[in-house]
């Protein structure tokens, strides 16, 4: 698993395309996101504009596991993003549930012959949010981020549309 990290607009996801597409094809593009309001509609068609026509996409709202399973073995997928998955099941589950299905996902994802390129955003290094429910969010969301970047052979994080590789804090190369 390639496990891209890093802000709004950073540029993971064109890198996510980028590295899937000189992986070759078939691609399975597994979306998270859900059109709920106009805004979000808009940003998902610009995301569906910069991806290959020739790519199969699935929508996996709440069963990422699924969408997963459902894509050839083989197939490099791209899941975009880990954190609207993690937003959209906080509405129904507890904390730990929603960790369980991190590590079944990644589990999923370690079972797979084909490349994982997995993208979420970095949700910690800006203010302490206001109200319970921010924090929460963003306290799941890094456990989430570090069971994915533990368990990706490759971590990336990206900034100003510049990609940085991550090592682990015990590998003193």
């Amino acid at each position: 698993m390639i496990f891209l990290l890093g802000g709004a607009r950073s540029g993971k996801s064109r890198l996510a395309i980028s590295l899937a597409s000189g992986i070759g094809e078939p691609v399975t593009f597994i979306a998270t996101a859900r059109e709920e309001d106009d805004e979000m509609s808009r940003r998902i068609e610009d995301h569906r504009r910069q991806r290959p026509e020739l790519w199969r996409v699935l929508e996996a709202p709440l069963d990422l596991e699924a969408g997963i399973e459902s894509a050839s073995d083989t197939d490099t997928i791209v899941v975009d993003c880990v954190t609207l998955w993690v937003s959209n099941l906080m509405i129904e589950h507890a904390d730990e549930a929603i960790l369980a299905m991190v590590g079944s996902v990644i589990a999923t994802i370690g079972d797979r012959a084909g490349e994982s390129i997995v993208v979420s955003n970095e949700v910690g290094s800006g203010l302490v949010p206001m109200n319970q429910v921010g924090r929460r969010f963003r306290d799941l969301h890094g456990r989430a981020n570090q069971s994915f970047a533990s368990a990706a052979h490759t971590a990336y994080l990206t900034v100003a549309g510049r990609a940085l590789r991550l090592q682990d804090l015990d590998d003193d190369r």
